[in-house]
């Protein structure tokens, strides 16, 4: 039994340890992967041809919002490609955005499975300091609600 206990514990940490190093890199991987990959997107978007592709799409746009039908298009009011400002203006914001919410949400799922494994692990019937219950303490117990109600019913016929 001892043995079984040993191996559980040590699985209980290797999958806590596991959880907290999946949790880490999802934490730190994109953040660093768009930080890496930011530079050349935004010299790709520098290039006069991704300027005339956008014009080219608020122009379509502005043509087709004035047309009667099923769907009404809006037109763009940014000059700039989508990708450009949120690479340049918002790109600090998203990656707090990120580590705040991976941070918080991915570290309150890492607690909850290594607290349900933890709870799986122990031995049916076994309180929370993991000895069982014995037959006389709930013997007791089970006398003493029975005083308990008595003394409750009597003063609930008092009150009457």
């Amino acid at each position: 039994m001892d043995f079984v206990v040993r191996k559980m514990s040590c699985l209980r940490s290797g999958v806590a340890a596991t959880m907290v190093a999946v949790w880490l890199t999802a934490l730190i991987l994109p953040p660093v992967l768009l930080l890496r990959t930011r530079a050349n997107w935004l010299a790709q978007l520098d290039h006069p041809e991704a300027q005339s592709n956008w014009d080219t799409f608020r122009s379509d746009m502005r043509r087709q919002s004035g047309r009667d039908g099923p769907v009404q298009r809006k037109v763009p009011k940014s000059a700039e490609p989508p990708a450009r400002v949120w690479l340049r203006d918002y790109f600090r914001l998203a990656v707090v955005a990120w580590v705040l919410f991976v941070g918080v949400l991915g570290g309150f799922f890492c607690l909850l499975v290594v607290g349900v494994l933890r709870g799986a692990t122990t031995e049916p019937g076994a309180g929370p300091t993991g000895a069982s219950p014995s037959s006389a303490s709930l013997s007791e117990d089970q006398t003493r609600r029975h005083d308990d109600d008595n003394k409750q019913h009597e003063r609930d016929a008092e009150n009457t």
